[in-house]
């Protein structure tokens, strides 16, 4: 199942919101797809975000996982909408160690009021990937 096309004015609000994200710049992120109700983000693993085990930090997981089931939530949304995440839940599955993580968030079912979101990051190394973690939470529309 294909989904909709987003609008031009749409995907433009999200990619200038991502742009203005210092946290997402930090860790060197970038908007890999955006559709209606799903949204890919990749970042490379830095050795700045290494707990101390070497893995990257289950911060690092937690905030591209966030941010990927935000932007699909904003994809969903009112044009003069922006989001804010109300609450968020993530199992952390193995440790997230690779060359990059793939965070792949999307819309669970979009109200008027909240919009449920899910989002699973996945560790890639080389053609292996390894999902790391799996996030769920509540997204709702303020008044940009």
């Amino acid at each position: 199942m294909t989904a909709p096309t987003l609008s031009e004015g749409i995907t433009l609000k999200i990619n200038d919101s991502f742009a203005r994200q210092r946290m997402m710049a930090t860790l060197q992120a970038r908007l890999d797809v955006i559709e209606t109700g799903r949204i890919v983000i990749v970042a490379p693993i830095l050795d700045a975000t290494h707990q101390q085990h070497g893995f990257a930090h289950a911060a690092v997981t937690f905030a591209l996982g966030d941010s990927a089931a935000g932007y699909a939530a904003l994809s969903v949304m009112g044009p003069g909408d922006e989001v804010m995440t109300a609450e968020m839940k993530i199992n952390l599955l193995a440790p997230a160690a690779g060359e990059r993580l793939e965070a792949t968030g999307h819309v669970i079912k979009a109200g008027k009021r909240l919009v449920i979101v899910g989002a699973t990051v996945e560790a890639i190394s080389g053609d292996t990937r390894r999902d790391v973690a799996v996030l769920q939470g509540t997204m709702v529309p303020v008044s940009g």
